[in-house]
């Protein structure tokens, strides 16, 4: 892309006021209000990756007292659209398709939701994979997986 689309602009541009970050998380998780469910903060955001973080708290805790991982899966889901928005070339569209995780470790802290694309992959072929991952405070990884996107060129205006 010659230049940032809206959202990566206006993720840039939050970056340099007081609490910018803080006000960004908020409006971006208004895009689905489930997002506000977790509490969500954009820590990273630029073409092809995007971190979002949240706090373990009793509102996203199981029966066991580990983090849900639908609460786990609600952060993944808004770090791909984040990073979907920030990357898809301006001529093209998406829309999730499905999501595979696996659970690979008890979620005992906060959770730090992790999606990654390659550059290369924007354009080629309407299904596109979004590598997705969770991560507790000590680096382990408590869920990975994938969500598919099905990316498509705009239909041309009337």
């Amino acid at each position: 892309m010659s230049k940032p689309n809206y959202i990566l602009a206006m993720y840039q541009k939050m970056q340099r006021v007081p609490l910018g970050n803080k006000l960004f998380s908020m409006v971006f998780a208004r895009k689905a209000p489930y997002f506000g469910t977790i509490n969500p903060q954009v820590v990273d955001l630029r073409p092809n990756y995007c971190e979002v973080a949240f706090s373990k708290r009793r509102g996203v805790e199981n029966h066991i007292g580990t983090v849900h991982v639908i609460a786990i899966c609600n952060g993944l889901e808004m770090a791909m659209g984040a990073l979907a928005e920030a990357t898809i070339p301006s001529t093209m569209r998406w829309i999730p398709k499905g999501m595979e995780v696996n659970y690979v470790a008890k979620a005992t802290s906060d959770i730090r939701c992790i999606a990654e694309t390659d550059a290369d992959a924007w354009g080629k072929d309407p299904n596109l994979p979004v590598r997705v991952k969770a991560v507790r405070d000590d680096g382990t990884v408590v869920v990975e997986g994938v969500i598919k996107l099905w990316v498509t060129d705009k239909p041309a205006k009337a």
